[in-house]
């Protein structure tokens, strides 16, 4: 069942179209990751999401509710971590984090002292004082507190330190097991990587290509290599294989998954000591969206 859904949405500022026809179903109990590059449409996606701003064209809906119409009821069942946090300089971190929580419906805050330690983070210095990672936290720890239903996360680790991600990757798989739902909007594809259930790639205000991403991976080629005992004269010459190239004793080339047991076959016998096949990486398949721009 979808928590969230768009249809055809479209927004244009002045001469700029910043959308044009985005199509997004983030279903119950799924990480989705949203990912493309600065002005390709993500924040303004988000911005609709929330009620912010009104689509020129199109529909969005949360919970079955029209994202403009009914914000004030979706807001009590969403949480937002956005990219860049600004909070007020004279209260102190654990008072943003209070007043946040009570805000929400049923006010939340089950995890709150937990999260609080988790994530490394001393709520009694003033907010005027945080670094941006801290004030990063700030929000992290208000949103995982709050059991939300919806969690919509634009570039949320942004400031954190390693260690930092890796709690909030933690989180988010608490929140997907408890079954809330995540739209994840990131910059780092490691992280949408190992997060996401699916994904869309969103180029000029359009998605380009959506889907799991052993999906996305159907129509790229394996990364093979291998050393053998044997020559391979032929092997450039075999369907499914591409950038054919030699480094001492190892061979390296690219492989279509629909040869893989034809190209197999034909090395059985060249006394093969060591193959790997891996496929490519999100940020590879990424690029590949991008490439000549």
């Amino acid at each position: 069942m979808a928590v969230l859904e768009t249809a055809g949405l479209k927004k244009r500022f002045g001469k700029t179209q910043a959308l044009d026809g985005v199509d997004l179903s983030v279903d119950k109990g799924e990480v989705y990751g949203f990912i493309g590059p600065n002005g390709a449409g993500k924040s303004t996606t988000i911005r609709v999401l929330l009620g912010v701003i009104r689509a020129d064209a199109g529909q969005a809906s949360i919970f079955g509710q029209d994202v403009w119409r009914d914000a004030v009821a979706i807001h009590k069942d969403i949480a937002y971590v956005p990219g860049d946090v600004n909070l007020w300089p004279n209260l102190s971190g654990g008072e943003v984090i209070d007043l946040f929580l009570r805000l929400r419906k049923g006010h939340g805050g089950k995890y709150r002292q937990e999260l609080i330690e988790r994530f490394d983070f001393d709520p009694a210095k003033k907010c005027g004082a945080y670094s941006k990672g801290n004030r990063q936290k700030v929000a992290l720890v208000a949103a995982f507190s709050a059991d939300a239903d919806l969690y919509i996360l634009d570039e949320p680790t942004s400031g954190l330190d390693p260690l930092m991600e890796i709690v909030f990757r933690e989180c988010v798989a608490e929140v997907k097991a408890r079954g809330g739902s995540v739209l994840l909007s990131s910059h780092i594809l490691s992280e949408v990587e190992q997060l996401c259930d699916r994904i869309s790639i969103i180029r000029q205000g359009r998605i380009i290509d959506s889907g799991t991403l052993d999906e996305l991976r159907h129509l790229t080629r394996n990364k093979v290599n291998l050393q053998a005992t044997q020559p391979l004269d032929g092997l450039e010459q075999l369907p499914g294989i591409y950038n054919l190239r030699t480094d001492g004793a190892s061979v390296h080339f690219d492989m279509d998954n629909s040869q893989t047991a034809a190209i197999l076959a034909w090395l059985a016998d060249k006394g093969i000591c060591h193959l790997t096949s891996a496929p490519p990486t999100l940020e590879e398949l990424f690029m590949s969206h991008y490439a000549g721009q």
